[in-house]
């Protein structure tokens, strides 16, 4: 989340007006994040967040708030889409789309302990079941044919030999990765620390679904393994490793085809947020708060697991 276009107090109280969320009291940019515009917005009907799509599909919208609503009606604690009175989940401000959500109660934690990890896995299998009944599709933007045109864009564009090996030989490596082959279903692939929510050891909330998408069920399990069971100096961390995988094993089962491809799955997703975070540095965007991500860790963790083998699951 960081801020690209500036939202003014008298354009956002003339935008809420065609919700129902009583008057504007007050609203602030939030510095979080790398993609689109997000504010806090209050009013005196309730807590909100408004996002502003800066680079995403218009068409692949629909495709995130309906997902959200889907998974807030089954009972899972999705962020809900709030409707205008004319019945839209998604409108216009500033020429951008824009979306407003209930903001959840919680906070994000930076070192989980063992009971916040388990609870992260039993969400993340119990999303991937409710998902199947879903029936949206949006195909992976930052999927295979991404990171090899982004790694091959990067691989030119450094200095350093020592990544431009690096980039080199893991797109070699991937190349023997096929995800179609894999159980299919709608992912997060996004569900870092900072997009659940916690009251104590309690998960309240999943948010920002905008990098949902259709691909393979374990990938997303490896995206979410990189970032929770991993040190800042890029060692493992055991025990919560073992926390979040049984917890998600006890409400969905890995398939033989998805235990042979787990290290290259687990090289795959550190793949994909080393190479975007490497280009955000690379090739910085302007905005009244941009928040970039050091790349160095994603790195790191691509690299364990070139050099070891993952745990059993």
């Amino acid at each position: 989340m960081s801020v690209f276009t500036k939202v003014s107090h008298a354009e956002l109280r003339e935008f809420l007006r065609q919700y129902p969320v009583g008057e504007l009291i007050g609203f602030t940019g939030i510095g979080e994040g790398v993609e689109n515009t997000n504010y806090f917005v209050d009013t005196s009907d309730g807590r909100w967040v408004l996002t502003l799509f800066e680079r995403l599909n218009y068409e692949d919208l629909p495709f995130f708030l309906g997902l959200m609503e889907h998974l807030s009606a089954h009972g899972f604690p999705s962020a809900m889409p709030l409707r205008t009175h004319s019945g839209q989940n998604l409108t216009m401000l500033n020429g951008k789309p824009a979306a407003l959500v209930r903001r959840l109660n919680g906070q994000s934690v930076l070192f989980p302990d063992l009971e916040q990890c388990r609870q992260v896995g039993r969400a993340l299998g119990e999303m991937h079941m409710i998902g199947l009944s879903y029936p949206g599709r949006c195909v992976n933007p930052r999927g295979a044919a991404w990171r090899a045109q982004t790694g091959r864009l990067l691989a030119q564009n450094t200095s350093d030999p020592a990544i431009r090996a690096l980039i080199e030989d893991e797109l070699a490596a991937q190349a023997g990765l096929d995800l179609a082959s894999l159980p299919q279903g709608v992912i997060h692939a996004d569900l870092f620390r900072d997009n659940v929510l916690f009251v104590e050891d309690r998960l309240t909330g999943v948010i920002d679904f905008y990098y949902a998408c259709t691909d393979a069920l374990a990938y997303d399990l490896a995206v979410t393994l990189n970032d929770w069971c991993f040190e800042p100096d890029g060692t493992l961390n055991p025990a919560r490793w073992q926390a979040l995988t049984a917890a998600y094993r006890a409400r969905r089962e890995l398939t033989d085809a998805e235990r042979a491809a787990w290290p290259l799955l687990l090289r795959a997703a550190a793949l994909r947020f080393w190479l975007s975070r490497l280009y955000d540095w690379t090739f910085p965007r302007s905005g009244d708060v941009v928040h970039v991500k050091d790349p160095e860790q994603y790195r790191r963790i691509l690299v364990h697991h070139r050099e070891h083998a993952p745990p059993a699951l």
